[in-house]
């Protein structure tokens, strides 16, 4: 499949409602992680830009994703500047993620079309988001700002608002049940949904059943 465009990778990221966030320098690893997250489900990932020459690994995932995952929706994560963003999008990103609002990103995913979720931690700071047309917000880090409560507060007034919650989302039936009752349209989770033991062992099968469990508890 060809790149999605803004409005069918926004409409993918609120069909499943999880997004995994993950980085390895292994591209072979990832290739396994993000198929065992598509076989789970998953039709959104965002892998991060945290290593040094993470962008061979974006590179050689794309185009893997693009073969064996047809239906996915891979974007880039942890994007502070122009020149990165714009690195990750000629190599086919079709989102882009940061932990904060980063203007010049905002301009280029617009002149783009590619949906840009800058990390917000007030209201003030996800309505500015929105009027410079981000779509899909992320609230960040949603743990400490406030959690679900915070979520539902803001939605409130703002009821027309996507929010992505990231930080402090758990893969447990409790804690996927409160943010999905807060009113987010999804949540980030990392860490925890890839345990260290299941990413040595390279254990699929148990990645895969996760992921599917998770979006069940989301949607419940």
């Amino acid at each position: 499949m060809a790149k999605f465009n803004k409005i069918d990778t926004l409409s993918v990221i609120r069909s499943t409602g999880i997004v995994p966030v993950f980085y390895n320098k292994d591209a072979e690893l990832t290739k396994k992680v993000v198929k065992a997250c598509y076989d789970g489900g998953i039709r959104a990932f965002e892998f991060t830009n945290r290593g040094d020459g993470a962008h061979i690994v974006f590179k050689e995932l794309i185009g893997y994703v693009r073969a064996e995952c047809p239906e996915m929706a891979l974007g880039a994560g942890t994007i502070l500047d122009a020149p990165t963003a714009a690195l990750y999008l000629q190599l086919g990103a079709d989102f882009l993620v940061s932990p904060c609002i980063v203007e010049e990103v905002i301009a280029l995913a617009n002149r783009r079309g590619v949906p840009y979720s800058p990390g917000c931690g007030t209201v003030t700071e996800i309505v500015h988001a929105m009027e410079r047309g981000c779509d899909l917000v992320k609230v960040f880090p949603a743990g400490t700002v406030g959690g679900a409560a915070f979520v539902k507060n803001v939605l409130a007034p703002l009821p027309w608002a996507m929010l992505m919650a990231t930080g402090a989302v758990e893969p447990t039936e409790e804690n996927l049940t409160t943010w999905a009752n807060s009113g987010v349209t999804a949540v980030g989770m990392g860490s925890k949904l890839f345990p260290k033991e299941l990413i040595a062992s390279a254990d699929r099968a148990a990645i895969s059943a996760l992921c599917e469990q998770c979006i069940k508890w989301f949607k419940a």
